[in-house]
């Protein structure tokens, strides 16, 4: 499975990490076009006549808005409203959608979602046999356009056929991830990158940090409400819709505005990476959050996401004895309804 990374001079660092030779990769990726497998991410395909009824009762997702056009992120939580796993949701057939998530969940959402699968003659398969690969930068949309032989979508929506699929992604760059078969992986990547340079995938989980995108790990699985994550925000939760599991603690938590805690973006004076989990702490030493995603940035400097409290008297924070710089979220804190976001151009 590792034989189109090693093709291109990769290595991986683990699992869920590759690397590459190329020089400040996150600053390559401001600078031009880059390439990155993004072997952190994964996909669980649910197919079936009643796919579409498996998912529109487990899931934030009005599924019927994902059309082969829309593609919107949603999540999957338990009876007491903590999420189990975000995703981003595609249409690829009239009975077969696709789940784009963190690797490390994709078994355990599979397990979860296997219980109701019966009820609606529908299977679930976590496909290895698929490859994932982000393009970023100035020449992104183009390159995808010709390598792929599609045009590139709008935020949150998809491109292509059955056999690949193109998804944009915001970022302060422009961001292309493209899901395609696991034989075309060298092929593809091997043309792409003489026009794009190839990086390690920490320039793309910069690049989600950077646009207040969290994608739920092992570390926080039925930890959170998706709206610690701002996952209302970025259109993630339909308000619209019937009931699914942990709707109602989902929509009492919004309606009565009981989010006690919530996403925030930072820096950290200095270059430690700390770990997932790691707490935030206030002036006097007690926890204020916890980090979510951590990167270095083009300066060497530690970017995180944190879920912090929403006390507005928190003070200086600290992360590991490095001080914590809060930054702007790129979007506003409030309800971005997925319904809205259908008709969205390019």
């Amino acid at each position: 499975m590792n034989d189109w990374i090693t093709a291109l001079e990769g290595r991986y660092l683990s699992d869920e990490r590759v690397t590459f030779d190329t020089s400040e990769p996150a600053r390559q990726a401001m600078e031009r076009t880059v390439i990155t497998p993004l072997v952190h991410l994964g996909v669980l395909d649910v197919s079936g006549p009643g796919a579409d009824k498996l998912l529109q009762g487990q899931t934030s997702a009005q599924v019927d808005l994902a059309n082969g056009s829309f593609a919107p992120l949603t999540c999957f939580c338990s009876a007491k409203g903590r999420m189990l796993a975000n995703a981003q949701l595609l249409r690829i057939d009239a009975e077969r959608y696709r789940l784009i998530l963190h690797r490390g969940l994709l078994e355990p959402l599979r397990d979860h979602l296997k219980k109701f699968a019966p009820f609606y003659k529908s299977e679930l398969a976590i496909r290895d046999d698929l490859v994932l690969l982000g393009l970023i930068g100035k020449e992104a949309q183009a390159l995808a356009e010709v390598r792929f032989d599609a045009v590139p979508p709008a935020v949150w929506h998809q491109s292509g056929d059955e056999t690949v699929q193109l998804l944009a992604h915001p970022g302060p760059q422009h961001r292309l991830l493209a899901c395609l078969p696991l034989e075309q992986a060298e092929a593809v990547a091997t043309r792409l990158s003489e026009q794009a340079a190839p990086v390690g995938n920490a320039v793309w989980c910069l690049q989600d940090i950077q646009a207040g995108l969290a994608w739920l790990t092992p570390a926080h699985q039925d930890a959170l409400l998706p709206q610690m994550i701002n996952w209302e925000a970025l259109g993630g939760i339909s308000f619209k819709k019937g009931c699914y599991t942990g709707q109602e603690v989902v929509a009492r938590a919004h309606f009565r505005g009981q989010v006690k805690k919530r996403l925030a973006r930072a820096q950290l004076e200095g270059s430690r990476l700390p770990e997932l989990g790691a707490s935030v702490v206030d002036a006097d030493g007690k926890a204020a959050g916890e980090i979510v995603a951590a990167e270095l940035d083009a300066y060497g400097q530690a970017e995180i996401l944190a879920v912090l409290t929403t006390r507005e008297d928190i003070g200086p924070l600290s992360v590991d004895g490095q001080a914590v710089k809060l930054l702007k979220l790129p979007y506003p804190i409030e309800r971005l309804d997925p319904e809205n976001l259908t008709q969205a151009s390019a």
